[in-house]
């Protein structure tokens, strides 16, 4: 699965790394390299509840895989959803529900976001995983 060699390079990527300094650097970096989101995409609908900053997703199904797309008006915010976006976007709905976040744990992110950006991240997740379970039955039904 392409999605499990996205974890690694992300958790390469982290270890390579000294400092938190330098890993939130890298974040707002990826934030900052994330595709603009279409302006169609950045409607009410499309923002993820439960983040302090205003973040939006929107899923795309292009041949059987989800294309995520995504922005936010903060920069390390715009950096989180980014490396989510990195890691689930070009998967399949089943490879986005298979591989769990644990890679976060792993890299030390969520012991460094304070409590609300935390709680933002689990409300980011939640929805990268509702759309993949939206459109994995879609797909089954024979809707996309």
């Amino acid at each position: 699965m392409e999605i499990l060699n996205r974890v690694e390079e992300i958790k390469t990527e982290f270890a390579s790394f000294s400092s938190w300094e330098d890993r939130y650097a890298h974040i707002i970096k990826m934030g900052k390299s994330l595709e603009a989101m279409p302006e169609k995409y950045r409607a009410e609908d499309n923002k993820v509840r439960g983040c302090q900053s205003q973040v939006w997703l929107f899923p795309e199904l292009v041949d059987g895989k989800i294309i995520y797309h995504a922005d936010s008006d903060a920069s390390i915010v715009k950096g989180i959803i980014a490396l989510l976006v990195r890691v689930y976007s070009q998967s399949t709905p089943e490879e986005v529900l298979a591989v769990k976040p644990d890679f976060l744990d792993e890299i030390g992110l969520r012991q460094h976001l304070s409590m609300s950006r935390a709680n933002g991240l689990s409300s980011m997740l939640k929805q990268i995983s509702m759309y993949a379970l939206g459109l994995q039955a879609k797909i089954k039904m024979g809707l996309a």
